[in-house]
């Protein structure tokens, strides 16, 4: 067993945290990847360009983005194969511990997904549905523009300053900076550094949430590096 070094905002309390979803408590790349290549192949586009642009916003905007003729409808379809193709996702290493650890109704996931492709995800990978979960559907803007946080830390009844915004996306980051709360990074699905300049970790192995009179802060802990 070994000591991780301090966790960040070790010396900060939170009065709720609030997760994205894909690549920050899920792993599910290569599902979306399959998904987006099969319809840029089938529509002209070159895949490695819409993979490109696709991460962390909502779907129906990248296919505006794209200027496709129904982007509705094409994100319908998009959906529609990422929920019948979840071979692969599962939860980034520590992050169900990590979750324990947070008190009840102190949390929820801000996704740009929709509430059914979310919900499959989620099941695939063992992670329960929160009382406090926003998806595409609940809001006009998705990210980067910060309304998805903002209405998460409503439903939590916590002020926005006081939520640490977990992410693993510059529009995420961004809609954490554009609400007022405070912007970690997780880069376990990044081979380079984000980028955004944030306190960056890897993923949550090492790490927990201590519950105070002040509020929640971060934690480090002992991990078993036979794990990693």
């Amino acid at each position: 067993m070994n000591d991780v070094p301090a966790a960040p905002f070790s010396d900060r309390h939170f009065a709720a945290f609030l997760f994205d979803m894909d690549g920050t408590l899920i792993t599910s790349i290569d599902s979306a990847n399959r998904a987006w290549t099969s319809w840029a192949l089938m529509h002209g586009f070159d895949p490695a360009y819409v993979l490109s642009i696709m991460h962390g916003v909502r779907t129906v905007e990248t296919m505006r983005r794209l200027g496709v003729q129904d982007p509705v409808a094409e994100a319908a379809w998009i959906t529609s194969r990422e929920i019948e193709d979840t071979e692969g996702v599962e939860s980034i290493p520590g992050a169900l511990e990590f979750l324990n650890s947070i008190p009840a109704g102190r949390w929820g996931i801000v996704t740009s997904a929709s509430r059914a492709l979310a919900e499959a995800r989620l099941a695939r990978a063992g992670i329960d549905i929160p009382p406090v979960f926003v998806t595409s559907e609940d809001v006009e803007q998705g990210k980067p523009d910060p309304a998805c946080f903002l209405l998460g830390a409503e439903r939590l009844n916590a002020p926005i300053a006081h939520c640490l915004v977990l992410e693993d996306t510059v529009a995420g980051l961004s809609a954490a900076d554009a609400s007022g709360a405070t912007g970690l990074a997780i880069s376990f699905t990044h081979q380079h550094p984000i980028g955004t300049g944030h306190s960056e970790i890897r993923d949550y192995r090492g790490f927990a949430v201590a519950s105070e009179e002040a509020g929640l802060t971060l934690v480090a802990a002992s991990i078993d590096t036979s794990d990693i």
